[in-house]
């Protein structure tokens, strides 16, 4: 099913001082910093828009690539109205997935995070779980711009007490989120913060 969001307040569109007829528009910029892998020969839009428009389509429920690209075209016009883009041609669904292979979902997190203002505070209680993401998985094997890989598996970090979801850590292909959960919550360490995992976590090394 496909569903409209609230794009001027998920976009959080302010103006600034020195350019008052311009909008900016802060979900396309906190993308901004992040590398783009793409060769740059027939390069048309920018990694940030393609990040921004995939945000806001997961965030209307619409799961696959197919069904983003139905959203693409079911709000296409509102879309260009929106974030003005170059030539007022939007990504198709094709490119925000060329976009997507070479991206580093820690990175992406970690800009969602910043984008929502998500961080823990004393006192509450963090739930760390591993998890398989779904459909990451590859199994072409003809397709020599898109190498087979097993599914990516995630450390996940919940904030129990506002229903929050922090940056997830990504697991080595080689190793397993017992060993990677040491690593998360060195990283998420704050004093008065209560962490809570499943029994296969209950490492007398984890616990030191």
């Amino acid at each position: 099913m496909i569903l409209r969001p609230k794009l001027k307040k998920l976009t959080k569109l302010q103006q600034p001082s020195n350019e008052p007829s311009e909008e900016r528009i802060e979900i396309v910029e906190v993308f901004a910093g992040l590398p783009d892998r793409r060769r740059k020969k027939g390069k048309r839009h920018q990694g940030n828009l393609c990040l921004a428009l995939f945000t806001l389509a997961v965030v209307a429920g619409n799961r696959g690539f197919l069904a983003i690209g139905d959203w693409l075209k079911c709000y296409q016009q509102e879309l260009i109205d929106l974030f003005k883009p170059e030539r007022n041609r939007l990504p198709s669904y094709s490119t925000i997935r060329r976009f997507l292979l070479s991206l580093n979902y820690q990175d992406y997190a970690a800009c969602l995070a910043k984008f929502f203002g998500i961080k823990p505070l004393p006192g509450e209680t963090i739930a760390v779980d591993g998890k398989v993401l779904r459909g990451s998985y590859q199994l072409e094997s003809d397709n020599p711009g898109s190498a087979p890989h097993p599914a990516i598996m995630l450390v996940s970090a919940y904030i129990v007490e506002r229903g929050l979801i922090l940056p997830p850590h990504e697991v080595e292909g080689k190793t397993n989120e017992i060993k990677a959960l040491p690593e998360l919550i060195k990283l998420l360490a704050l004093k008065g913060v209560v962490f809570a995992f499943d029994a296969i976590n209950t490492q007398k090394k984890l616990a030191s």
